[in-house]
């Protein structure tokens, strides 16, 4: 748990509202930018989606606008035992994708080509060069892309010690308060817990997942958020030998898995059909169902690991948008205030480098990376249009 500021109430330059990956190294790199900063998260830092997921540090696979930021935050999670002072347990082994299907083959060899204009080197195997390179891959995979920079890290580790380093530069980080009510008064944001505390800032950054729309909403913006659950299980521990995570792509989310294993010998799974979850309650659910598929898709691609047992479940709460792209940057309506949400379940990797971009953006007005695709006014313009096309019919 980070560091909990006793302040019932306080003033500062910027006041981010949520406390996970995003949030946390928000508020790092904005003290390491000399702004104060008062974090507000309702439970626990990395209490959330940030602290349930798989733990992948993952560039391959996102869209290319998400690229120059993941390369970002990449940098950070090689620095992170410097930057921290601690250990989350990175591990740059590798990332590897494989496919069952011709098209998907097709589609590896492409993003290759195009991920390579990002930054982002990618090496993709097939046939006879893929099996002596992963002899234990089942004889239905068709290639693999491997991305020999990524890996892995702890996510209970993870955000609650960006949360500590910034509370160590100076930042105040204030757990366990739940925020009800946001506005703008005059120049500055008011902002106010369920217990009456009143927080004052110039600037306010809500980087507060499923939770988010009930803060924009507010401010006139809303976005078609929804909450699911990420379906993961790990097993007995046995020898350690899978050093690179390792996923499968595919269109069909049946199929779907994806393990990586820790030197401990554990082998940390997840994929498939999300399970359900409510941002009300704060809970959600692994479908028994769901891990029978998991074991069965996990024996499809690594027929070796059928004997293994899983010996614990687990699932969170994390957000979802239609076009799988997250809302990051500058409020449409709002001078001063900015969003970092809707992760659609891979925000852990990519957060410190979205964290360094909404400092950076909070801190001088701009950044170099392109965060038009990302901005909230999509939903209002698609919405817009959607009206528009029905009055004229």
């Amino acid at each position: 748990m980070s560091a909990t500021s006793s302040v019932k109430g306080g003033e500062a330059d910027v006041i981010v509202i949520g406390g996970g990956i995003v949030g946390t190294t928000t508020a790092f790199f904005l003290r390491q930018r000399n702004r104060s900063v008062i974090l507000l998260e309702r439970g626990l830092t990395g209490q959330q989606a940030s602290g349930v997921n798989f733990g992948g540090i993952r560039r391959q696979g996102r869209s290319l606008p998400q690229l120059a930021m993941s390369n970002r935050a990449l940098r950070t999670w090689q620095r992170s035992a410097e930057l921290l002072g601690e250990d989350v347990e990175f591990l740059p082994v590798g990332h590897t994708r494989v496919c069952y299907h011709q098209k998907d083959v097709e589609n590896f060899d492409q993003y290759a080509i195009d991920a390579r204009a990002h930054g982002l080197d990618l090496e993709v195997l097939h046939g006879e060069a893929l099996f002596k390179r992963y002899p234990f891959l089942g004889r239905e995979v068709l290639a693999a892309s491997i991305s020999p920079l990524d890996g892995h890290a702890n996510p209970r580790l993870a955000t609650p010690a960006f949360g500590r380093a910034a509370a160590r530069l100076g930042a105040q980080i204030v757990e366990n308060t739940e925020i009800v009510r946001v506005e703008k008064d005059g120049g500055r944001f008011r902002v106010e817990s369920a217990r009456g505390d009143v927080y004052w800032a110039a600037q306010l950054v809500i980087c507060a997942g499923a939770w988010a729309t009930r803060l924009t909403e507010q401010f006139g913006e809303t976005v078609p958020l929804i909450a699911s659950g990420p379906q993961m299980c790990v097993t007995e521990p046995v020898p350690y030998v899978f050093k690179s995570s390792i996923g499968v792509f595919t269109s069909i989310k049946e199929e779907s898995i994806y393990f990586r294993q820790i030197p401990r010998g554990n082998i940390i799974v997840g994929g498939g059909p999300p399970g359900p979850a409510d941002a009300v309650t704060s809970r959600a659910s692994v479908l028994p169902a769901n891990t029978v598929r998991q074991l069965a898709q996990m024996r499809r691609i690594v027929p070796a690991l059928a004997p293994l047992h899983i010996i614990r479940v687990w699932s969170g709460v994390e957000s979802y948008l239609p076009d799988s792209e997250p809302v990051i940057g500058p409020s449409s309506k709002v001078d001063g205030l900015f969003y970092a949400f809707g992760f659609c379940g891979s925000g852990f990797q990519i957060g410190p480098g979205v964290g360094e971009t909404m400092a950076e953006l909070v801190g001088t007005g701009s950044t170099e990376i392109p965060l038009d695709v990302f901005s909230i006014q999509r939903f209002a313009t698609r919405q817009a249009a959607v009206h528009s096309s029905t009055v004229m019919s």
